[in-house]
C-alpha cells in the first residue's frame, strides 16, 4: 500500500536546475539562503521533503518502515584485470596468465591472486562473479557499469547512477543523512551522477564535508587535505536564527518568488522545515568527522587515502547513509588502467597492479571484518568492481607488461548484505577472455541491488523528452544464487 502523496508521477527536470545549487553559495552553506538551498535541493542527495512526507504517511497508516540497509561500492576505476584478481589461470602460458602466482583461499578449489592474501583468508564471506559482461562500457562512469544500463553507452545519455535510483526510490535510512554519498578523487571522472532523475539525487561528495589526504597521481601523500567546511555555519548564521519560523517563512517566500515563476515547486510545508533542520543538525557532521573515530580504529585502517575513504564509508553506513561509492583511484586518474610501463601514467601489471593490489586487499578485508565485528555486515552489501576486464593476452599496445581494456568479461566480488556467499558464480574459458557459463549483465547487477533494497524492478522515470525508462534495462534479473 502506498502512502498518500507518494505515487510516482512526473519526474520532470530538477526544479533547481537554474538555481545553481552546486556553486559555492549552496555547497559551503555560507548564508541562510545557502542552508535553505541545501535543505530544499538535498545537498546533492540529502533526503528530500518528499521522502519525509512518504515516511510520515507510512507511519500514520501503520506500515512498518524499511529495515536499515546500505551498499558500499568499491569502485576500482580504470578496469582491474580479472586474471590478476579473482579469476587467475595459473596453468596457462605466461603471456596469458601474467606474472603473478596464486594463493589458496577459504573457498576450496578457488585460488585467487597471491597479492590478495587477506581477502583469501576470508573469502568464504564473499561471492566471486567471474562471468560479467561489460560490453559497451567505457571509462565514462555514467556508461553501463555504474548505471546497469547498456543504453547509457551513448555519448549524450544521462541515465542515472544506481546510487541515484536507490536514493530516489529507497531514500535514506535516518532522515538526517544523505541517501547517496561518495568519497572519490576527481568525482566527475570516476563517479556516476543522477542524470535524468535530477540533481537532488546526485551523490553527496564527501570531500566537501570531511578531511581526507590529497594524493598525487602516483599515490603519494602531498601533505594537503580537503577543506571539510560544509557543515560549519558562518558566525552570523546561528541555529537560533534558523529556528525562527517567521524568518524561515519569509526567506522561503522570497526564494519561491525568485525561482518558482511557473509554480513548479510543491507546496511549502513542515517537511521543508525538517529538511533545513537536517542540514543544520549535527548527525551528518559527526558521521563525516573522522577525528571522532578512536585512534586504534584509525590505525587499524591505516593512513592511505583508500583506507581513510573506506573507514569513512563504514562511518557513513553506520550512521544511516544508504549508498556509498568509494573511489579506488587517485586524483590523477584511473589507477587500475594498467596498459603497460611504457604507456604512462599507471604502468603495467607488475609495477601497476603489483602496487595497487596489496592496498586494495587491506582496504576490503579490514572493512569486511570491521563491519562483521560491529554486527553490521548483514545489513551492508559490499560490491567491488570496475568498468571492464583486461585482455587475456599480456603485452598489448606495444607494451611487454600491460593489458588493454576488455569489455567481453570481467570479475566482480560481493560480500555482506545478508546474501548467500561463499561461492563462485559463472566461469570463463581457459584463457579468461570469454564467458563459458552463467553470463551476468550490468542489468543483472543493478536488479540485484534494487531487489536487495526492495526497489520495484518495474519502476520508471522520465527523460527530458518525457519518455519513460525502466530503472532495470535489458531484461536484467537479480542474481538468483545470491538470494
Amino acid at each position: 500500500m502506498k502512502s498518500p502523496g507518494c505515487e510516482s508521477s512526473h519526474h520532470e527536470r530538477h526544479a533547481f536546475q537554474n538555481f545553481y545549487g552546486d556553486v559555492c553559495e549552496g555547497l559551503t552553506v555560507r548564508s541562510r539562503r545557502g542552508v535553505l538551498k541545501a535543505g530544499l535541493a538535498g545537498v546533492a542527495g540529502l533526503s528530500l521533503p518528499e521522502i519525509l512526507r512518504c515516511r510520515a504517511g507510512a507511519a500514520e497508516s501503520g506500515e512498518p518502515g524499511p529495515k536499515p540497509k546500505s551498499v558500499i561500492l568499491l569502485w576500482m576505476s580504470g578496469g582491474p584485470s580479472q586474471l590478476e584478481t579473482w579469476d587467475p589461470k595459473p596453468t596457462r602460458p605466461i603471456e596469458n596468465r601474467g606474472p603473478f602466482g596464486v594463493i589458496s583461499s577459504r573457498l576450496s578449489g578457488f585460488p585467487i591472486c597471491e597479492h590478495l592474501p587477506k581477502q583469501a583468508a576470508i573469502l568464504d564471506r564473499f561471492s566471486l562473479i567471474r562471468s560479467v559482461s561489460a560490453l559497451g562500457s567505457s571509462h565514462n562512469p555514467n556508461r553501463v557499469m555504474q548505471t546497469g544500463n547498456l543504453g547509457s553507452q551513448t555519448a549524450d545519455a544521462r541515465y542515472p547512477a544506481i546510487g541515484s535510483v536507490v536514493a530516489k526510490y529507497r531514500g535514506t535510512n535516518p532522515p538526517a543523512m544523505p541517501a547517496y554519498a561518495a568519497a572519490v578523487a576527481s568525482p566527475r571522472k570516476h563517479l556516476a551522477f543522477a542524470g535524468y532523475l535530477g540533481r537532488q539525487y546526485d551523490p553527496f561528495i564527501a570531500e566537501q564535508a570531511t578531511k581526507l589526504p590529497v594524493y598525487d597521481i602516483d599515490g603519494n601523500n602531498t601533505g594537503n587535505s580537503t577543506g571539510a567546511n560544509l557543515f560549519q555555519l558562518p558566525s552570523e548564521l546561528t541555529l537560533e536564527r534558523l529556528s525562527d519560523r517567521q524568518s524561515l517563512i519569509a526567506d522561503l517566500n522570497r526564494l519561491r518568488s525568485g525561482i518558482d515563476l511557473q509554480d513548479s515547486m510543491p507546496a511549502i510545508d513542515a517537511y521543508r522545515r525538517q529538511a533545513v533542520e537536517m542540514v543544520a543538525g549535527g548527525r551528518a557532521a559527526q558521521a563525516f568527522d573522522l577525528s571522532r573515530e578512536p585512534a586504534a580504529s584509525r590505525a587499524r585502517y591505516g593512513d592511505h587515502l583508500w583506507f581513510q575513504q573506506v573507514l569513512l564509508a563504514r562511518r557513513l553506513v553506520e550512521a544511516g547513509v544508504t549508498f556509498v561509492t568509494v573511489g579506488m583511484n587517485h586524483s590523477g586518474g584511473a589507477s587500475w588502467d594498467t596498459h603497460g610501463d611504457n604507456i604512462p601514467p599507471y604502468g603495467g601489471i607488475s609495477k601497476g597492479m603489483g602496487k595497487l593490489l596489496p592496498l586494495f586487499d587491506h582496504a576490503v578485508s579490514t572493512l569486511v571484518l570491521d563491519l562483521e565485528e560491529r554486527g553490521l555486515l548483514d545489513q551492508v552489501l559490499i560490491i567491488c568492481m570496475g568498468e571492464f576486464g583486461r585482455t587475456p593476452q599480456i603485452g598489448t599496445q606495444g607494451s611487454t607488461d600491460g593489458r588493454d581494456h576488455w569489455p567481453p568479461v570481467m570479475s566482480v566480488a560481493m560480500a555482506g548484505g545478508g546474501l548467500n556467499h561463499g561461492q563462485v558464480i559463472g566461469a570463463t574459458e581457459a584463457d579468461g577472455g570469454t564467458i563459458r557459463e552463467r553470463p551476468i549483465t550490468p542489468g543483472d547487477i543493478a536488479a540485484t541491488i534494487y531487489r536487495y533494497f526492495d526497489v520495484p524492478l518495474d519502476a520508471t522515470y522520465l527523460d527530458n523528452q518525457g519518455r519513460p525508462h525502466y530503472v532495470v534495462q535489458n531484461n536484467g534479473q537479480p542474481i538468483r544464487e545470491l538470494f
